[in-house]
């Protein structure tokens, strides 16, 4: 919390009454404009404490009426009453006279956003911008007059557009962008950097028109309203103007950049008729007015909403008090008002997250409220020191913020409640005292015997004397820190410590060097005073003696600490062996570690509230120890405060706040979240956590760590009602330090250590074994932890410790905790809940025994038993919880919730809640006419209600129990209980209606309930009739039996079960007639053995038909083969096929299909395909197989007789049969897949006799399987025969001698090449082989000497064994050619003739071209004939086919 420390401005002694006050925007000058009626005016500037600045003063016989500071520069301009405008400069007091330009009362004032324009206007509506250089000076004459007739009221300026931003500008420069680059030029423009200043601006009449006066001061009327304009506002995000007029009328207006003005809303405010108005407008568009009403007024433009702030009489305010100012702090997000009461009241800003989408919700908090005298007519905010100025009509009071001050030593407290005055508490009698100081108290400092406090400049010490204050000394001392210690006073001046006596007198000088530093920070605990200085060293000293003594040398934290700024806090423990501190980084921003330094081991660690971890150098002792810190709610948060016990020194304390709200701008002891962390520091341990606890909201601040509480300061109105730690003192305590009595609420509040609860009045062996304990309990060290507390016989005590191991989550020492308080029942539920598997759920039901309620719901919550939590929740009665818990995590147990909760609400006899929360169990139907049985009338009004079946059969059962059949029967038929019509009609002799019902609902239990009233009287028709609509079957074939209704019977029984079935059977066959019922019923029911033996001893082949349809595999072996020699009998061979397969007699099967010559079927030969090895040997497999794949050769199913071959294993077959079958796909497939040189070799073979001279794909398919077959021998005749393909067919030698050379490859390879008939084949080859080469050569050689080639084919021809290789005709068709292409017709003639009698029996056309022919017809008269027609020249566009021999 914070105190505002009233300064009163010293005035000049004269009788003028403030009327006008501002602040500057940045320095703490404030001007405060007066008037006289007597003498005039006068405006006075006066800095932050009130005082006044001699040298700047402005008088005139004529009241000053506005007031505007330049916003950079120290210049004030004052408007006054007769025109004139004069410029102020602090601190050296220059006046600036503006040339007369104004001759009427200035009405306004207003500088641009850098103070290089300033606007002045009055009341005649003339109005004038002079220009001012950047030191605040004036700069000639004005740059523009404008008259507008009427009477100026508002003025503001536009805001400038944004800058460039260079960096886009940039980018865009490098991607090409012209426009872009341009701006960079130097040519251009010069580049706006950031903001500019705008020199536009609005004016505004009293007529209600706003005019427009643009940079260039250029002025155009804007808008018009009604009635004169009060307050213009420019809203940036939306670029509207905001116009209120003096009725209080709102409207608002859009800007295009044509310069119109469109109007998008207009209101009436609410107000106060024939008030004064104070308009405040923030930054985020929130309108804020008083008009001497009790409340203040909100109007939040941007989210379209309004709301009220009102006053409370709780804190102080009166009723009928009126507020006639506001203003609002944006730094501090405080809205102020001043009271006609002489009060003003503080609301602070606190906004809280909103939904997913980010909104957010601001709410106002009522501060307490500062007073001050007379009627409060102004404030406003001001400076970067954020004070407030407030005018009382009398004078003016600068207000500044100063945080509260509180101190706690030695079992009393001191906490300040104004800025003169302290609420004291003494701990140890009970007293509470209220101290009154002639001082502005910044500091207080208690001891057991005395109060210290001080405001930076004197320092008074008051003695704490029974129930009364005695000022015992008061000296001027400038020291801004005070530490006390016995008859001692400890202060700081530049390079030392001074020690004092209460009076002032120095004692002892505690020095510092200058690398040491300054001091500026103390702080004393027990006999030791530790010091912190501005260069970030520490020194402790011992107090113990008559003089101070140094405890350890000067620490320099700067080598130890990294980015070390400067020292927030150092405290030292109880016996001087460790320091904590609190830095600030180099920053400024605090740092989130605590820092120890250990005097002893001269060594510093830390522990790091933002992980929530100490530092690694800190040893643990257990593995459970590690994950101590990990278990917290630690991490993300930043210390704010610290302390040591003052009795025990291994016990530290430190308020901690999340990181994002250490710095913020609202105090962080407004904060809910506030951590109150307690740990062990021990040297030989380190850092131990030992508790954390959240701060009540009730409370303000810790203030000390007093074994065995916390002690905390309170909130002014909101005081923990919980603890109320003394009782009432009498109102002679309530004594002030001059004997005044003084009412004023209790400022401290004590709350106990975890560990502490219930023993707070415990003696010191007590408190000094608790604290043992949790130190041993703590670093795992059990047997000490017991040893500790062994001689401890309270319960109390062990109930405590008890309540401490849930905390701690140490249930083995919670069981000798309860085995030693004699809770047995707290003991077996704590055995019981060890078969949950968390143990969270287990150290829960511990906390519900010992009724920590609290820590078992945050337990639950925490291992996610919902179901459990649920349990819990309704447990204790905390219903509404469980329902949420059940219907949002735990929805598996919500309907016995919802039943649960209306049993209790039964029990409390709210029954309409109880009756909905039924119909939610779904449960309804049976509970609540439980519930209503009483209550006769509700149960039928509720009845009626439902419509619900059950619940009409329930209420027809009570009618029926009280004897109202009629009644019954219609809410039976209601509920559709048909059973219970017939049952009730029945019983009323209704037997045709109760017949007609069963009849025509079908319902099964209605006519089995006639049936069985048929039979009992004898009525056997109807009997087995109703018994067979209700599918008794039993019962209607036993009737049947009984009375000899055998046609019945037999339908019966088939609708009946098997068991039915085999009892008619068996009654048909003992009574020897309808045996063919009795085998239709064996075989029905399944017995189809029976069936067949009943069959065959009765020659029942009809029967015996229908019966072997069903048999199967899984029949009687003997049985099938039975039936299959009655099939074969009656020559139906393919049913004695399947039975003997069934039978699993294949060969049988086999024989059969050859004999009668049965197609075996796919189907038939999966069936007869063994699989099970049980079944047969491999052999005798792979045999049956192949029998198979023999009989499907047989009968021309090559395809399946393969797929058998190949089951079979025997791969050769199955490639002989697919050879068979033509289906060349799938002998490629199959040769691929078995990959087998014969098969290969079978496959290539096959694939020859097909067409592959067309197909070039089978062509090399055909030498691939070759290659594959390793077989040359057969591959080197393939490519002979594609040798000779070409030669026969196509004349071309070059591919034939390419495929005779790759033969001639293949077979130097082959394995047979040592043998002489191969030797001879492959010397054959080579001469073939040679003959087409020169044949080859002499066709090439002809294009070039025609005569030596035709002397080389002459010498060809007389070759041996010329025509396997070269055909003879084509040698003398080359000639022929020749010589008629050369003109000898005769010797080409005569070749021809040769060549017809060397191959008589071939047409000479096939050899000749016929261009040859005809021309040698033609030379020599001859007639050459067509007798052989079956030769065929070729035709010259034939595409010759492209054999690939490689």
């Amino acid at each position: 919390m914070a105190v505002y420390f009233d300064h009163r401005i010293e005035a000049p002694e004269r009788s003028d009454v403030p009327c006008l006050l501002t602040w500057h925007s940045a320095l703490p000058v404030l001007a405060v404009a007066s008037s006289s009626p007597a003498t005039g005016g006068n405006v006075d500037l006066y800095l932050q404490q009130g005082e006044h600045v001699e040298s700047c003063q402005i008088e005139r016989p004529f009241l000053p009426i506005v007031l505007r500071w330049h916003p950079t520069k120290p210049v004030l301009a004052t408007g006054w009453e007769n025109g004139e405008v004069v410029l102020l400069t602090h601190p050296s007091g220059d006046q600036t006279v503006l040339p007369s330009t104004h001759t009427a009362c200035m009405t306004l004032l207003e500088w641009s956003s850098s103070g290089s324009r300033l606007v002045t206007g009055d009341q005649t509506g003339s109005l004038a911008v002079w220009k001012v250089d950047a030191r605040g000076r004036l700069q000639g004459n004005h740059l523009v007059k404008h008259d507008y007739s009427k009477p100026l009221t508002c003025c503001i300026f536009k805001p400038a557009s944004p800058g460039d931003d260079v960096a886009m500008l940039a980018r865009a420069s490098v991607s090409g962008d012209e426009s872009a680059l341009d701006m960079f030029s130097w040519k251009g423009a010069p580049l706006k950097m950031g903001p500019q200043e705008g020199l536009a601006f609005y004016v505004s009449t009293a007529d209600g028109k706003v005019h427009y006066v643009d940079e260039q001061c250029k002025t155009s009327t804007l808008l018009s309203v009604e009635g004169s304009i009060k307050k213009l506002f420019y809203i940036e995000k939306r670029e509207a103007l905001a116009v209120i007029t003096e009725t209080l009328m709102l409207s608002q207006y859009t800007l295009g950049p044509d310069g119109a003005a469109t109007m998008f809303m207009k209101v009436k405010l609410s107000s106060r008729s024939g008030q004064n108005m104070d308009v405040v407008w923030t930054e985020n568009s929130l309108l804020i007015t008083a008009t001497g009403e009790p409340i203040v007024r909100l109007w939040d433009l941007e989210g379209d909403d309004n709301y009220v702030l009102c006053l409370d009489e709780t804190l102080g305010f009166e009723r009928g008090e009126m507020i006639n100012c506001v203003s609002y702090c944006p730094g501090k997000e405080i809205l102020a008002a001043g009271t006609t009461h002489g009060r003003i009241a503080m609301w602070r800003m606190v906004v809280h997250p909103g939904n997913s989408r980010g909104d957010t919700k601001v709410q106002w908090k009522l501060q307490t409220p500062t007073e001050i005298e007379g009627n409060v007519t102004q404030l406003q905010w001001g400076s970067s020191l954020n004070l407030l100025a407030a005018n009382n009509s009398n004078t003016v009071l600068v207000l500044c913020e100063h945080v509260m001050s509180a101190h706690f030593s030695q079992q009393v407290a001191a906490v300040q409640l104004t800025p003169v005055q302290l609420s004291i508490t003494q701990f140890s009698t009970g007293a509470h005292l209220a101290l009154h100081s002639d001082i502005h108290i910044k500091g207080v400092c208690v001891t057991k015997d005395s109060v210290t406090v001080w405001n930076g400049k004197q320092v008074t010490v008051f003695e704490i004397s029974g129930t009364t204050l005695r000022n015992t000394g008061s000296f001027p001392c400038d020291s801004h820190v005070v530490a006390v210690h016995g008859e001692n006073l400890y202060t700081v001046e530049p390079n030392r410590v001074q020690i004092r006596t209460p009076q002032g007198t120095v004692k002892q000088l505690l020095t510092f060097s200058k690398a040491e530093g300054n001091p500026v920070l103390l702080s004393v605990c027990q006999s030791y005073l530790v010091v912190g200085t501005d260069t970030g060293h520490i020194r402790v000293f011992d107090l113990s003696r008559r003089d101070a003594k140094a405890h350890c040398s000067a620490k320099n934290l700067a080598y130890q600490i990294a980015n070390l700024g400067a020292l927030r806090s150092v405290k030292c423990n109880a016996n001087g062996s460790q320091v904590s501190i609190l830095i600030s980084q180099v920053n400024g921003r605090p740092d989130h570690k605590v820092y120890f330094y250990d005097v002893e081991m001269d060594t510093v660690t830390h522990f790091d509230f933002f992980t929530g971890r100490p530092s690694s150098g800190i040893s643990q002792q257990e593995e459970s120890e590690k994950q101590q810190f990990q278990g917290t709610e630690l991490l993300g948060r930043c210390p704010v405060s610290h302390f040591w016990d003052e009795s025990e020194p291994r016990l530290f304390v430190c308020e901690t706040v999340p990181i994002s709200s250490e710095s913020s701008s609202s105090s962080y002891m407004d904060r809910v979240d506030v951590s109150v962390v307690t740990l062990f520091c021990t040297q030989e341990h380190g850092l131990l956590l030992q508790d954390c606890y959240p701060k009540p909201s009730g409370l303000q601040a810790l203030l000390a760590l007093d074994v065995p509480y916390y002690c905390f300061s309170c909130k002014p109105g909101e005081r923990d009602p919980g603890l109320a730690e003394l009782s009432p003192p009498p109102s002679h305590q309530n004594q002030t330090s001059k004997g005044a009595i003084a009412q004023f609420p209790h400022m401290v509040s004590r709350r106990p250590l975890r560990d502490f609860v219930g023993l707070e009045n415990c003696e010191k062996a007590t408190r000094d074994a608790m604290l043992n304990f949790s130190f041993y309990l703590t670093i795992g060290d059990m047997d000490e932890a017991f040893k500790s507390i062994k001689l401890i016989k309270s319960k109390a005590v062990w109930e405590n410790m008890a309540r401490m191991c849930v905390k701690t989550r140490r249930l083995d020492v919670a069981r000798v905790c309860l085995g030693n308080m004699g809770n047995a029942r707290a003991a077996k539920a704590l055995k019981e809940a060890e078969a949950e598997p968390e143990p969270e759920a287990q150290v829960a039901m511990l906390a519900i025994q010992l009724g920590m309620l609290e820590d078992a719901e945050k337990l639950y919550k925490s291992c996610q038993r919902y179901d459990l939590l649920n349990n819990f929740y309704q447990a204790s009665g905390q219903w509404q919880q469980a329902l949420d818990t059940a219907e949002t995590h735990d929805r598996i147990h919500l309907r016995t919730t919802y039943y649960s909760y209306a049993k209790y609400l039964e029990s409390m006899g709210d029954k309409p809640l109880a009756i909905a929360y039924y119909e939610k169990s779904d449960t309804h139907r049976v509970e609540v006419p439980r519930m209503l049985q009483d209550d006769i009338s509700s149960l039928e009004i509720y009845v009626h209600k439902m419509k619900d079946k059950n619940i009409y059969k329930w209420w027809a059962q009570y009618l029926e129990s009280q004897s109202d059949m009629d009644a019954a029967l219609r809410f039976y038929e209601l509920a559709q209980d048909y059973l219970s019509l017939v049952r009730v009609h029945c019983y009323m002799g209704n037997i045709q209606k109760a017949s007609e019902i069963a009849n025509d609902t079908g319902d099964r239990a209605a006519s089995y309930r006639l049936a069985r009233h048929y039979e009992g009287h004898d009525d056997i028709k109807q009997a087995v009739h109703f018994y067979t609509r209700a599918q008794a079957y039993n019962n209607a074939i036993r009737l049947c039996k009984e009375n000899g209704l055998d046609d019945q019977l037999m339908n019966l029984a088939l609708l009946s079960n098997p068991e039915d079935m085999m009892e008619a059977a068996c009654y048909y066959e003992e009574k020897g007639t309808h045996m063919d019922r009795a085998v239709a019923l064996y075989h029905k029911a399944g017995y189809v053995s029976k069936a067949l033996e009943l069959a065959f001893a009765t020659q029942q082949f009809s029967a015996l038909q229908l019966i072997a349809e069903d048999l199967n595999e899984n029949s009687d072996p003997a049985l099938l083969a039975r039936c299959s020699d009655f099939f074969i009998t009656h020559s139906q061979f393919e049913k004695s096929v399947d039975l003997l397969v069934a039978a699993k007699k294949y060969h049988q099967a086999l024989e059969l299909c050859l004999a009668q010559n049965l197609t075996i079927t796919e189907d038939l030969a999966e069936r007869m395909t063994v699989t099970d090895a049980t079944d047969l040997s491999e052999e005798a497999r792979k045999e049956l197989l192949e029998k198979i794949a023999d009989c499907c050769m047989r009968q021309g199913n090559y395809h399946l007789a393969t797929k058998k071959y190949t089951q079979a294993g025997s791969k050769l077959k199955a490639m002989r049969a697919l050879l068979k079958s033509g289906d060349t796909e799938k002998i490629i497939f199959f040769a691929n897949v078995c990959r087998q040189k014969e098969l290969f070799i079978m496959a290539a073979n096959y694939l020859q006799s097909l067409d592959w001279r067309k197909n070039v794909e089978i062509l090399k398919t055909i030498i691939g399987f070759y290659t594959k077959g390793r077989a040359p021998d057969l591959l080197a005749g393939f490519y002979e025969a594609c040798a000779q393909v070409e030669i026969d067919d196509y004349q071309n030698y070059e591919k034939a001698l390419d495929a005779l050379t790759e033969a001639s490859k293949c077979l130097s390879k082959s394995k047979e090449a040592s043998t002489g008939q191969h030797e001879a084949r492959l010397a054959d080859l080579q001469h073939r082989i040679t003959l087409i080469k020169k044949f080859v050569h002499i066709r090439r050689l002809y294009a070039e000497d025609p005569r030596e080639a035709a002397q080389l084919c002459e010498a060809l021809l007389e070759e041996p064994e010329l025509d396997p290789a070269v055909r003879i005709g084509d040698a003398f068709g080359f000639l022929i050619e020749h010589h008629c292409q050369q003109g000898s017709f005769q010797v080409a003639y005569r070749k021809l003739e040769e060549l017809q009698k060397m191959v008589p029996s071939q047409n000479v056309r096939y050899y000749i071209s016929q261009a040859s022919l005809e021309a040698l017809q033609e030379k020599m008269g001859l007639s050459l004939g067509h007798d052989d027609g079956r030769h065929s020249v070729k035709e010259e566009d034939e595409v010759e086919e492209d054999l690939n021999v490689s």
